[in-house]
């Protein structure tokens, strides 16, 4: 492998973990780094699995963070679904003014 791949490799890497700092999946990363920094899909995709080979750890750990907060994030829109819902029903209407 050639310089100039290596260096473009270590470029998509680090483009990566700029990624993953915004706690994209990766597909999210894909789609991002295709549009905005020019990188071919299957690029992102063959680096992030190879990322993924050697910090196996480090990827089960993000992902269930992933997880936890999307489930959060969830339940928190529930919980003021329902704040609101019942804001809108102990509201007075204009019948009762």
């Amino acid at each position: 492998m050639g310089d100039s791949s290596a260096s473009y490799i270590r470029l998509v890497q680090h483009l990566i973990e700029k990624c993953l700092l915004f706690n994209m999946n990766k597909e999210e990363c894909m789609e991002a780094l295709s549009k905005h920094a020019n990188i071919k899909p299957v690029i992102t995709s063959t680096v992030w699995k190879e990322l993924q080979k050697e910090n196996k750890e480090f990827f089960e750990a993000y992902d269930k963070q992933r997880e936890d907060m999307i489930l959060e994030m969830e339940t928190m829109q529930r919980v003021f679904q329902k704040i609101i819902a019942d804001a809108a029903a102990n509201s007075p209407t204009d019948a009762d003014k």
